[in-house]
């Protein structure tokens, strides 16, 4: 059987890049050791941007902009993109890039605690990326949701930790026990609520998609 790594390989060979300034500023952040969302995840916001079309967007996790300037790049005209970012060194590469790309009329970069900052805001969002610390996600989602416009879609990168989300958490270093703990937590809250349809993904390091449908009572189905 084909690896899984040959098939991503293979798949992500057939992607077609992106703008020259976006490829350039996605080579000097992993040149500096900066994550950057994975070819494969870039595949799928691209369809969902294209297919759902979303004008209000919130990302919580910047970086050093590339995500926000992905999005911007394929979201319809007229979208505005609200991002968060808490990690002072990356603030300053993001404002930059930014402006390099000549976004800043479009997105708008928040800095602070991303829960805090979550709490402060009153607008709904068509579209809400989170890809920040992973072991906040589940406290995320409480402010997620209520900021989720219903027929809104939710995604989540990085959620099943090299494969670690499968072992025990015996079996996970203990360093990384509290992050698996709460990362199982995440999905079972995203795949359990009533108000919420979500499919989790084996693209990248894990990607969940959340679909906002408004059904339900508001209550969570307790585990």
């Amino acid at each position: 059987m084909t690896d899984r790594w040959r098939i991503s390989a293979y798949i992500n060979s057939l992607y077609p890049g992106n703008s020259e300034l976006l490829d350039r500023i996605e080579e000097e952040a992993l040149a500096a050791g900066v994550p950057v969302i994975r070819r494969e995840t870039q595949s799928l916001l691209r369809f969902l941007l294209c297919a759902r079309r979303p004008m209000k967007i919130l990302e919580v996790g910047a970086a050093v902009g590339f995500s926000a300037l992905f999005m911007s790049e394929y979201a319809p005209e007229g979208c505005r993109i609200t991002t968060i970012e808490n990690y002072e060194k990356r603030i300053p590469t993001a404002r930059e890039n930014f402006v390099r790309a000549g976004r800043t009329d479009q997105i708008t970069l928040l800095e602070g605690d991303a829960l805090k900052v979550l709490a402060g805001l009153e607008e709904s969002y068509d579209l809400i990326f989170v890809d920040a610390a992973k072991a906040q996600y589940i406290s995320y989602l409480p402010e997620v949701l209520r900021l989720l416009a219903v027929g809104g879609i939710l995604v989540s990168d990085n959620v099943l930790q090299d494969g670690d989300i499968v072992e025990s958490r015996f079996a996970v270093e203990r360093r990384n026990r509290t992050i698996h703990a709460r990362m199982r937590e995440y999905l079972y809250a995203l795949t359990h609520h009533e108000e919420l349809t979500t499919s989790i993904l084996p693209l990248g390091d894990g990607v969940t998609v959340s679909v906002r449908t408004g059904k339900g009572t508001g209550k969570e189905e307790q585990r």
